[in-house]
């Protein structure tokens, strides 16, 4: 590599070239009033550096009555074409000396003169070296980076930051500025950690912001403003999830500027929201908030992802109400798809339960699935004692447990109920875990557990 000796040197004639008074060939007006400034130039070196030069310049010809060639760029500002310029001629370009809001001028530069080396590596440059101010202006960097397919390394930044930490852009004082297609790129995020009603309201936020002349109190509306309103928010309404509101929400956040909402849209929320039997789960052990938390892990999901769909979720075996005995489970379930069983330990908060995508049987054998997962939680609102564990996809043929004598149940002994016979007084409805098909236990012990109650849902998506 003795050669790369010799481009320093290379590097240092080049400027000199540039820096030369006799030998230009085209002149460079670059900037607008009040700041404008004329630059000398070589069109060989500018064409064979830069795809934008090479292509407004590649119809000159070689002229020989001696007037120059001369090109404007009135939206680069002169002292950042000057930096550009001796990075085109010399091949490098020092960064540590400049103002980050100078880099950000040099990057925009160098993307409208298509300097493709030179791209990637400021935008490499900002994130590893001021990472703090691109968060502080992460509107900014976003708004630039999905406008633009140059700034891919800026994409990846804005893609891992915004899920874990919304805030940054949501809260900042440049949030209302940003482009109605980096507002609309932005509540697609599946896994923005944030309500659904949170988003709403800084969407509405966004849209009042750009409805300046709007009145203040909502009761002085005209038909105008809530057209005015319906015009700015209508490409983001399709990437909003109602139904993921509380009825409280959607009262008070939503109702009264119902007019923004396309009409067969608002009746179909409002018909949601009036039908109390989609408000809560007809559940005597788990909440609407679990009930969606396993909707996410249907929809393969984390637990700080946004729902990605809405499932309903019917009632059609409850064991107190219709017995526990596997015969009736059988009776009831056989042939269902799509269900979630519920199991409510006895003499303790821990619920356990699992999802079987595929039917019911009630032949001797395994069903197959790879989409079926067993949890565990215990009745309260703490995360931390949530297990998850999917069918292992070397096991996924035996997912789910069938047996005429069984009750639902998983795996080979993952998650199986069955009627044992007291020596007491009565048989007893029972289960155990223990870890064979399933990815992690869901429970610390494989001792036997009494059922105090099981549900089983039928999961129907809402569209």
């Amino acid at each position: 590599m003795d050669d790369i000796k010799f481009l320093p040197k290379l590097s240092q004639n080049l400027l000199e070239i540039l820096e030369d008074d006799e030998y230009y060939d085209i002149t460079i007006e670059v900037g607008s009033d009040p700041y404008v400034k004329i630059f000398r130039a070589h069109i060989v070196i500018l064409i064979y550096r830069s795809p934008y030069f090479r292509r407004i310049l590649s119809t000159n010809k070689k002229k020989n009555d001696g007037i120059l060639t001369h090109i404007k760029l009135p939206n680069i500002l002169p002292d950042i074409f000057q930096i550009i310029l001796r990075y085109i001629y010399g091949g490098k370009i020092s960064l540590v000396e400049y103002e980050t809001s100078d880099i950000i001028k040099i990057l925009s530069a160098a993307n409208e003169l298509n300097l493709q080396e030179l791209i990637p590596y400021l935008q490499s440059f900002l994130i590893k070296n001021k990472k703090d101010w691109m968060e502080q202006n992460l509107c900014l960097i976003y708004q630039m980076s999905f406008e633009n397919d140059s700034y891919l390394k800026f994409q990846e930044f804005c893609t891992e930051l915004i899920p874990k930490q919304p805030e940054k852009i949501f809260d900042s004082p440049d949030f209302t500025s940003i482009s109605e297609k980096s507002l609309t790129s932005l509540i697609q995020y599946d896994n923005l950690q944030m309500s659904e009603f949170q988003i709403w309201e800084y969407v509405f936020k966004w849209s009042i912001a750009q409805n300046p002349e709007l009145p203040s109190d909502i009761s002085n509306y005209s038909n105008d403003d809530f057209n005015a309103l319906k015009n700015t928010i209508q490409q983001c309404i399709p990437y909003i999830k109602f139904m993921e509101f509380t009825s409280r929400e959607f009262s008070e956040g939503v109702f009264p500027y119902k007019k923004v909402i396309p009409k067969e849209l608002r009746r179909k929320v409002t018909r949601y929201f009036l039908d109390p039997n989609n408000q809560n789960i007809d559940s005597e052990i788990i909440t609407t908030q679990r009930a969606k938390l396993i909707s996410k892990w249907i929809d393969k999901l984390e637990i700080n992802n946004r729902i990605k769909y809405s499932y309903e979720f019917k009632l059609i075996f409850r064991g107190s109400r219709d017995g526990f005995a596997p015969k009736k489970f059988h009776g009831t379930c056989d042939n269902k798809m799509h269900t979630v069983t519920i199991i409510k330990v006895k003499d303790s908060n821990e619920i356990l339960g699992g999802y079987n995508p595929i039917e019911w049987k009630p032949n001797e054998g395994f069903g197959i699935t790879k989409d079926s997962f067993i949890f565990s939680f215990k009745n309260d609102d703490n995360d931390d004692n949530i297990v998850l564990s999917r069918v292992e996809n070397e096991n996924e043929n035996e997912a789910i447990k069938y047996c005429q004598s069984y009750g639902p149940s998983f795996g080979d002994g993952d998650l199986k109920l069955y009627t044992h016979r007291s020596y007491i007084y009565s048989d007893e409805f029972v289960g155990y875990c223990k870890k064979n098909s399933y990815e992690k236990k869901i429970r610390e012990t494989e001792d036997k557990f009494i059922v105090d109650e099981y549900e089983i849902f039928e999961i129907k998506r809402i569209d």
